[in-house]
């Protein structure tokens, strides 16, 4: 790793909810992916209205989206969104050193009905993502910054560095999971499909599956259902 990448603890509470969320036994783990592209929805919704009184926010990408793709080959989901994106203060606050006013509120409800699925609507639906991944990376570039990446593999700390590695995003947010190997499930075309459509048919903005047959091809979902 690079000589620019610093490392952060997480807020306790944050620690505590991540502890929760990485142990404990859910059925339901397919909610990350809702949680995920609801927030990708969000930061879409933001840039957006931005753009209504400064079109030129949107010349860093006018085509609104919400990408997935599964990389078997390294076992990794990606979910990737050309909303606003994080800053690099961004990065540090919203996702590991401000605990958000739900926090504890959610650990509770959690430690009594065993339930995680209700995790959006306390305002901490990212870390739904440590139900399916060991390691979290969000590659963001803001219009007013650099492109960070941020990384965790949960337990008290995280990093965030400048990005000189990956692909330039232009604007938004790429996160990858490192899913745990009994949970590859959700790198299967047809399980990502089925997911969307069930937790995600109200969403406004397209959201695209790129898979490998012969060949790589980009298409909305809507499209591409096959029969059953």
């Amino acid at each position: 790793m690079s000589g620019n990448t610093e490392t952060f603890n997480f807020q306790a509470e944050i620690s505590q909810l991540m502890s929760l969320i990485v142990n404990a036994v859910y059925q339901n783990k397919e909610i990350f992916l809702r949680e995920l592209i609801s927030n990708a929805s969000d930061a879409l919704d933001k840039i957006r209205y931005q753009s209504l009184t400064d079109p030129s926010v949107l010349d860093s990408g006018k085509d609104l989206k919400i990408t997935i793709v599964p990389d078997v080959a390294n076992k990794v989901l990606i979910i990737r969104d050309t909303g606003i994106g994080m800053t690099k203060a961004d990065l540090i606050n919203n996702l590991g050193t401000i605990a958000k006013s739900g926090t504890k509120a959610f650990m509770e409800m959690v430690q009594e009905t065993k339930d995680a699925s209700m995790i959006g609507q306390f305002g901490v639906g990212f870390y739904s993502a440590y139900l399916v991944a060991d390691e979290v990376e969000v590659i963001s570039k803001h219009n007013d910054d650099e492109q960070y990446i941020w990384r965790s593999s949960a337990g008290q700390n995280f990093t965030v560095t400048r990005d000189t590695v990956n692909e330039p995003l232009g604007r938004g947010s790429e996160i990858r999971l490192h899913l745990k190997d009994d949970l590859l499930e959700f790198l299967e075309e047809r399980r990502i499909k089925d997911i969307v459509k069930k937790h995600s048919e109200f969403i406004s903005y397209p959201i695209h599956l790129v898979y490998q047959k012969e060949v790589e091809k980009e298409v909305p979902i809507e499209e591409t259902e096959e029969a059953v």
